[in-house]
């Protein structure tokens, strides 16, 4: 397993970032939270530039790349607090979409014309064990009822893929249309992550995977790919903090010395480095992890989260506390960091969630359901 990012990765790391620097820079985020911009025109561009596509297979109208580069799209998307569904589509949607015959539909999606997403925790819970969201067979299809809660892009989306119980069968996936979903998006942390609850009443339905191992494997697939992308994500936020509050730290002066050459801030900052560098290479071994199929993933899934979850515990903290009074102000651009470090933190099962998750995992403890 080589650990070390390719030129071309860090090519399209770098052209990503740029990109972003470009079409998400902190005054547009501002605008998305004060309601003067709208995400979709991040979404227009990403989409011209074939963002979705990038992990769809090229013989389905991707560009056939893999989960690393998802998550160095997922990281940078992080780094630059970029609002919009586009999280939600490449890593949520798209992966669990590839798992049935809609091959038109995939290859929509991928060019952008539509905006998927995937319907699954419900109760505050991140786990295929805890839908109790009900389908039932209709004499021309299927019928939804249940709830599903935090959707990530779910306040923009076009189509969602809900999961949902058959009873005496199992769980299945279903596609519902817009016009079939009462979409409540509630105020909430970060309005750029789009967060919405789906709520459906006897909701028409097409059935996309049917009960059975196959499904089981591909929702246990899917739910990985979407923490370990969130990991990233989380960890994208986070560098931008470390960056952000290094440079104030060197242009601050108190006691007429930079703040940034006291050696009690030198130490803070080496362990926020050291907590960086550790939930992104954790991160970046669970992306390589699934990608291979390697039967580490599972452990660094679980490993993957709660590490980033760490890291912006810290980060969030130490970043708001060293920027002093100013970092408490609507004009700084750092609660947008903040904001998102903690909402990503909360998506796609809670550190709390992941170590429990991890405990069993390694036979440590059983896992009350």
């Amino acid at each position: 397993m080589d650990l070390e990012l390719s030129d071309d990765q860090f090519e399209l790391r770098d052209n990503i970032r740029s990109v972003l620097e470009g079409a998400s820079p902190f005054s547009y985020v501002r605008g998305i939270y004060e309601g003067t911009e709208d995400a979709s025109t991040l979404w227009t561009q990403t989409s011209e530039l074939y963002w979705p596509a990038l992990g769809v297979a090229e013989d389905a109208g991707g560009l056939g790349l893999g989960f690393v580069e998802i998550g160095l799209l997922a990281e940078e998307l992080g780094r630059a607090t970029a609002p919009g569904p586009l999280l939600a589509v490449v890593s949520q949607y798209l992966p669990l979409l590839a798992r049935s015959d809609q091959q038109a539909r995939l290859a929509a999606a991928a060019a952008g014309e539509h905006i998927g997403v995937l319907a699954l925790a419900e109760d505050g819970r991140w786990s295929p064990d805890a839908i109790s969201t009900r389908a039932v067979a209709t004499t021309d299809g299927w019928s939804i009822t249940g709830k599903k809660a935090a959707v990530l892009g779910g306040a923009c989306a076009d189509v969602a893929l809900v999961v949902a119980r058959i009873e005496n069968e199992g769980l299945a996936v279903f596609l519902v249309e817009r016009s079939e979903i009462d979409v409540r998006a509630e105020e909430q942390i970060d309005p750029g992550l789009d967060l919405a609850d789906l709520v459906f009443d006897a909701a028409s339905a097409q059935l996309l995977l049917a009960p059975g191992a196959t499904t089981d494997a591909a929702l246990v697939d899917v739910t990985q790919r979407a923490a370990v992308a969130m990991a990233l994500h989380t960890v994208g936020a986070c560098r931008r903090i470390f960056e952000v509050t290094l440079e104030y730290l060197k242009v601050r002066v108190q006691y007429d010395r930079v703040i940034g050459s006291f050696q009690a801030v030198k130490h803070r900052f080496a362990d926020l480095f050291l907590a960086l560098e550790r939930a992104n290479a954790v991160g970046y071994f669970a992306a390589l992890a699934i990608e291979e199929d390697d039967p580490a993933r599972i452990e660094a899934v679980h490993i993957a989260k709660v590490a980033a979850s760490d890291c912006q515990r810290l980060l969030a903290e130490d970043g708001l506390q060293l920027h002093g009074g100013i970092g408490y102000t609507w004009e700084n651009d750092l609660h947008f960091l903040l904001k998102r470090a903690k909402a990503a933190d909360a998506l796609c099962g809670s550190r709390v969630h992941h170590r429990a998750e991890l405990a069993q995992q390694l036979g440590l403890l059983e896992v009350v359901r």
